[in-house]
This record gives C-alpha cells, structure tokens and sequence, in this order.
C-alpha cells in the first residue's frame, strides 16, 4: 500500500531498477489484431522457452550487471504493424530487433539464433523491395510517426502497473496534487490547446472549466471508449496497450474538478480493452493509488467500468451518460449540457480515451510544448487507423496538419500493388471522401470542414480506383440508418430516405432528380436532427456528390458501375476467342440464361441473367468478364 509520494518514489526507483535489470526482453504484441493471428500462444511458446535459464550468458549483452543474465518475457500493447502480425520484439540493451508475421514453429528459431546469440533471422523482418529493416525505429512506417499517446505501445508490458511506473507513470499525476493547485491544472490544460480527440474536436480545457465553476459539488469524470466506427481501433489500442496513461489522465481530470468517481464506457466488443482495464483498476486499488485519501492527500478517486452494448449512438455524450445510468442509450435535447447535468444530474467531464490520454505529458512537459506540435488550431497529434486499400495497415500517431500524402504515401507506404489513388473516407460512417486533389491539405479540425469532412475519432480508408463511390456512399448511410436511435424524425426518417434512393440508384433504377432529393434531405438533416450522429450522417453523401458527381450520373443515365462494384449493374460477356464451348458456365447458370453448342462459343443472355457471377467463377478459361 502506498500511502505517500515518497513511498511512491521509492516503488518507483524499484521498478526502474527491475525494469534495467534485464539483459534481453521478448516483447510480443498483445493487441487485439496480434492475438486474433496467433501472439498468445507465441507468448506461451517463448515462456516455456526462457523458463530455466539462470546461468545462462547472451552473446552480445551487458554481463557486467550481474552474474547471470535475465531474460524476461513480456505482453505489449498494439506496435502498430497490424497487418503483419504477430508481432515480436527482441530488445538486447541498446539493440532491438523487429520481426513480423511470426509462427510457432519460428519461436525456437528466434530464441536460439537472436535471445541466446547474435543472429538476425532475415525472413522475419519487415522488407521493402530488397531493404530489410531490423530495428523498428528504421520502418518508415513507425520512423515517420510522433507518438504521444501511443508513446508506451510496444515497449512495456500492457498488464504491468511497475512497468508503467519505470516508464515515468504517474509522474504528472503526483506534480498535479503536490506542485500545482486545481486551477493551475485546469488552465494548464486550458492553455495547451488539447481538443477533444472524440471527433467533436471541442476545447478540454474549457469543458474542464465549466465543471469546476458549478456549484454543484457532486461532480464524475467519465471516459467515452464506444469506439464504433468500422475498421477504427485507436481507443481500443490504447485502452488496451496503455491502460494506465488513460487512468492517470483521467485521475488528473478528477483531481482538478474535484470529482470522487470515474466511469469508462467501453464497447462490448472489444473484451481485451476491459480485462486490461480491469486488470489495472485493480493494481491501483491494492496499491491504494485508487481509492480514498490517495498519497496521503484529501483526494478520493473510485473507478467503474461499464460495457456498452454495441450501439453507436451511445457515442454521443447524453446518450451515453444515459446508458451508464441504466436507460436506454438515447440522446437528448440540449441545454442543459453535459458539463452542467451529465451524468446523474450532476457536473460532469466527457472526454475520448485518446484524450485523457494526452493529458498526462501535458501536465509534465507544459502547454508550450504541446502547442510546439500540430497546428495553432489544433496543438499536438492525432491517431489514425489505416485500412482498406494501403500497403501498410495498422495503427498510427501523427502532428495534427500532417498531410494525407505523407499519411497515405510515405507512412502507409502507398496503395496495394501499386494501384491509383482515388479516395480516402475520413471521420468514418459519419465523415466525408477526401481525393487526389486534397492530399496536400493539412489534417486537422479545422482544415477538412470545408471539404464536407471531419477528423472524426481517427478512421481512414484508403480506396483505389476499383472502388464505386456511389456504393461507398450507400454503405455508410446503411451504417449510419442503422444505428439511429430513432428519438429524432430528422435522422429516423431523412436517413431511411437517403438510403432508399441510393439503393434505388446502385440498382440501376436513379432518376437525375434523386441528386437534387439527395441534397435537399441532407440540408435538412444537417440542420434538424437532434444530436451529432444526425448532423453529420449525410456528409459521405454529400462529399462524394460534391467530387465524384459524374459516377451518380454514370449510374443513372448509362446505367454503368465503373468499378464494376454494383451487381446489378454488371453485365457478363463471353469472349468468343477464349471460350471452348465446355459448357461449364451454362451447366451452373441457375436461370439458364446461356445458350450455345458444345465446343463452340456460347453467349449469356443480358434480359435473364441474375448477375450472380456463377458462370465467371466456374469458367476455366477466363473467357467470362463484367464488361466496363
């Protein structure tokens, strides 16, 4: 139990010894994308592996510490490289060496040849052309990032309270209770610029400000981790790669509003996030770092957790509060506000995990410093995922006015295999497309409103040419359609509508006045529905009308999917010059709309075919295609 800062200096002196003590650390990513491909048991593997060794010497390692040396085994948050995993790390004193898309059957390997001697294993490493890359700080990747809140992920073990303390972990939290008041710490984070991170993009410091001048004196900090957009993972990574940043954010949050309890609101779907979280509340709690009089001080913090149920509007900060309570997850007409009746009535401070996690290097390093990052609009940096159509998927920190090209290009590495950039969906379900002719503008909250898009939490997808972006626009509004509460008839019925005539159009059955029906209902919802899942539904809509106009035109007047995307919009043609006559495509045609005669070429009947694609995918020639 830790009843003072000095004893807290003394746990963590402690740490930072054990942390130095060890010759060779095996760092296997335990982020959820690494344990969906395997890292738990490689983790196992190296266990079993390293379990026995006292007495052994490394080659190449400081013997000097100790007589013998130590060889620890370690589970780590997301290291970013998503897509290549499992992922492992070999960290021998100064050196450390990456390596990607490891298997069972190499962790022997790698433990003889790289833990015990000096071998680099070539295949495992990370390559480009004919580069290979060792350390991971010389992947583009990674060397390119500036990681603030993901500045842990990767190099210390996840589920370790002592390894976050050696990492320099409640550094900010004891300068905020014994070397600042509560409104130097408010001003502090005030002055640093820090916006919310949740895609809103509003002052914290400023939110802050307003709990701390109620008079209510019951007050709650709560934590939004209802990440819901598709193929975003930023707040899950951090929730379960650095768990402690976030409640020591969030700590400092409390102290300075004078808040007694905290709630994380985290999505049922992302189990590992609790277990850490878990996992680390009860740590804090043995070590009397939660709990009453913590440090010795009048300051009283208690941690709940609380699992959302999947639905996407509970992202929304009334809906939220609300689902918390035990009521349906709907939002509510506003003001009040939040900071002045949240949860239960009372005062309360609702920020993103991403941003309480910036809170604690803000503390030790200052405003400046934040504000020496980014943009003036929007200080320090911002994580991305990056998904669809890019060489390098995974996980990622940059400064806010990063441009998409340095994102896209010389971070993500490019499109797959070479193919032509055609667009990028910014801000997720509820943001907008952004093209070729806005890779140089600056990312930041500002910058991408006048493009109909927002940051958003941080989901990027990168699209190539072979993609319709009347199908991406379409898909979206299903999401978005989906999730709607319902409460508001703007959003409830606007969004049915929007989607009925961009079904009607991927169909092949648009009218040119559906274009004109398109914008008109989104105006209205835009500025009638009641919360910002509303606001913001129709901006994939509209920003891909705004830029890719001639696709929705091509759709409905040649009846013509370029990208070949929209099925009923597909017509399969046989290549007299390839086709053997086999007969094959016309035996699994299920509506019998090909004719002809053995080993002659037959032909597909347009005014039959179902568009199902059965007779491409059994023909051995390659004689069937969808014709542009």
């Amino acid at each position: 139990m830790i009843k003072t800062k000095e004893e807290l200096l003394d746990i963590r002196k402690s740490a930072e010894e054990e942390l130095a003590s060890y010759d060779c650390r095996i760092l296997v990513c335990s982020g959820t994308g690494c344990i969906a491909t395997g890292s738990n048991k490689i983790h196992e593997i190296f266990q079993e592996l390293t379990a026995g060794l006292d007495g052994i010497k490394l080659e190449f390692a400081p013997h000097d510490k100790h007589e013998h040396d130590k060889v620890g085994v370690k589970k780590t948050g997301c290291q970013g490289f998503c897509e290549l995993g499992p992922l492992v790390r070999i960290q021998k004193g100064d050196q450390v060496v990456q390596y990607v898309k490891v298997q069972p059957e190499d962790c022997r390997e790698i433990f003889e040849q790289t833990v015990l001697g000096d071998t680099v294993i070539q295949r495992l490493l990370y390559s480009k052309g004919d580069t290979h890359y060792t350390s991971p700080d010389e992947i583009p990747f990674i060397a390119k990032q500036t990681r603030i809140v993901l500045e842990n992920c990767g190099k210390v073990d996840a589920e370790s309270l002592d390894e976050y303390l050696a990492a320099g972990g409640f550094r900010a939290l004891t300068k905020a209770m014994f070397d600042m008041t509560r409104d130097e710490v408010i001003d502090e984070v005030d002055k640093s610029g820090l916006r919310g991170r949740g895609g809103g993009g509003f002052p914290c410091g400023r939110k802050w400000k307003q709990v701390a001048r109620q008079k209510e004196t019951e007050r709650f900090v709560v934590c939004n981790g209802d990440e819901g957009d598709p193929g975003a993972f930023m707040d899950g990574s951090v929730m379960e790669g650095d768990p402690f940043k976030l409640i020591e954010g969030m700590m400092i949050a409390g102290y300075a509003v004078k808040a007694e309890h905290g709630y994380i609101y985290v999505r049922a779907e992302y189990p590992n996030s609790v277990t850490r979280l878990r996992g680390a509340i009860a740590q804090l709690e043995e070590k009397g770092l939660l709990g009453d009089n913590i440090l010795g001080t009048d300051f009283n913090f208690h941690l709940h957790i609380n699992r959302g149920a999947g639905a996407f509007v509970c992202g929304e900060g009334s809906a939220l509060t609300a689902s918390i309570e035990g009521n349906r997850g709907m939002p509510r007409v506003k003001p009040p506000r939040t900071v002045e009746k949240g949860l239960w009535e009372k005062p309360t401070v609702l920020n993103n995990v991403e941003t309480y996690a910036n809170v604690p290097k803000i503390i030790l390093d200052g405003a400046d410093w934040f504000r020496s990052i980014g943009t003036a609009g929007s200080p320090g940096c911002k994580t991305f995922s990056l998904t669809g159509a890019i060489e390098n998927t995974g996980l990622i920190e940059v400064p806010m006015g990063s441009t998409l090209r340095e994102i896209i290009f010389d971070i993500g590495g490019g499109l797959k295999d070479g193919a032509e950039f055609k667009a990028v969906q910014i801000g997720g379900p509820s943001g907008g497309c952004l093209t070729e002719k806005h890779l140089d503008e600056p990312l930041d909250f500002d910058s991408v409103k006048k493009f109909n898009a927002i940051v958003g939490s941080g989901g990027m997808v990168v699209m190539d040419k072979n993609t319709c972006m009347v199908e991406v626009a379409r898909f979206f509004m299903s999401f978005t359609q989906r999730e709607s509460c319902g409460k508001c008839v703007p959003c409830r019925e606007g969004t049915k509508r929007m989607l009925d005539i961009l079904e009607k159009i991927v169909n092949g059955n648009g009218e040119m006045e559906d274009l004109d029906k398109l914008e008109e209902l989104a105006t209205m919802i835009q500025s009638m529905a009641l919360c910002g899942l509303g606001k913001s539904a129709p901006l994939p809509v509209l920003s891909t009308l705004s830029t890719f106009r001639d696709e929705y035109i091509e759709h409905i007047v040649d009846k013509k999917c370029r990208a070949k995307t929209c099925t009923a919009l597909r017509k399969y043609v046989i290549n007299p010059e390839l086709c053997k006559g086999c007969s094959k495509c016309a035996k699994n045609c299920p509506v019998n709309a090909i004719s002809g005669k053995v080993k002659e070429p037959f032909t597909i009947d347009s005014t039959k075919c179902i568009k199902c694609g059965a007779c491409k995918d059994n023909c051995a020639f390659g004689a069937i295609y969808v014709e542009a």
